[in-house]
């Protein structure tokens, strides 16, 4: 049995600190509150990340982003080379703000962003008011989860699932530097 959640359900968990899965453009990802050192650290133990590879904030529109980026370090050039590729699956490694905690970067200076066009995700992140942390829905060395049923095989019947549908992408998303414009992985 597969426990699918409606965005309601789910939001409260987000803002109990709880870590959840939900569909994103490609596969199913993980996602958690980016401000709650307890659910970042839930995530990479659930995941067996290490904590230094860092991780992806996905969000609604570019402005959930700013807290977390050092706008200061774009160049006008650099900031609408972002925004004109969002929303999509185009994530960014963007000079992180002073104030975003390690745990979300890892050994980085530098984050990982991006804006989704995925309608299900726009929605969680308006109305919970802020990115997600966003990585793939899979323990560390297992393939991606395509499917909600997937994610249960994963994580257990009781973690707590978006209902919805991923976007069918067949790839995850691209990651390029901003500064360089480097490709870190094709999308």
């Amino acid at each position: 049995m597969v426990n699918l959640l409606s965005i309601k359900e789910i939001d409260d968990l987000l803002k109990k600190g709880e870590v959840v899965a939900y569909p994103t453009e490609s596969v199913f990802g993980l996602g958690c509150d980016p401000d709650c050192q307890t659910a970042v650290m839930k995530l990479l133990d659930l995941k067996r990340r290490p904590i230094e590879k860092g991780l992806i904030l996905i969000a609604s529109h570019y402005d959930q982003l700013i807290p977390y980026i050092d706008e200061l370090a774009l160049t006008y050039q650099q900031k609408q080379l972002a925004l004109t590729s969002w929303p999509g699956a185009v994530t960014w490694i963007f000079p992180k703000n002073k104030n975003t905690p390690q745990f979300l970067t890892g050994q980085f200076d530098s984050i990982a962003v991006r804006v989704t066009d995925h309608p299900l995700v726009c929605t969680l992140c308006n109305l919970f008011g802020k990115p997600l942390v966003s990585t793939s829905a899979n323990l560390s060395n297992y393939p991606p989860c395509f499917t909600a049923n997937e994610v249960a095989l994963q994580f257990g019947e009781q973690f707590p699932i978006l209902q919805g549908e991923t976007g069918h992408r067949a790839s995850p998303s691209e990651i390029r530097d901003i500064k360089t414009g480097q490709i870190i992985r094709q999308g």
